[in-house]
């Protein structure tokens, strides 16, 4: 799959506003009222991005904040592929 150039990438943000680029890699934090409710949210993407066989970069900080990083590492850069889960991790985690 081709990486998308600097147009298509912030064209594809307009319509993600919880996403922001950084640099080659897609990012959102998700912040939850607790520290279950983040890892019940690690959780369900977890599920969804092995159906997709796409999986993101993640890490939990304190005890209820999420972020989500997105590459598609063997492509070297941002993807439709990209743009797709980060859809699905807006559906999973709510639009904000």
């Amino acid at each position: 799959m081709a990486t998308l150039d600097d147009d298509a990438i912030e064209a594809a943000l307009r319509e993600l506003p919880e996403w922001e680029r950084d640099g080659e890699v897609l990012v959102r934090v998700v912040k939850r009222e607790d520290w279950l409710a983040a890892i019940a949210l690690v959780d369900a993407v977890a599920a969804e991005a092995d159906r997709r066989d796409h999986h993101p970069d993640l890490c939990v900080t304190g005890y209820r904040t999420v972020t989500f990083r997105l590459t598609t590492h063997s492509a070297g850069g941002i993807t439709l592929r990209d743009f797709d889960m980060a859809r699905a991790i807006d559906e999973l985690a709510g639009k904000g």
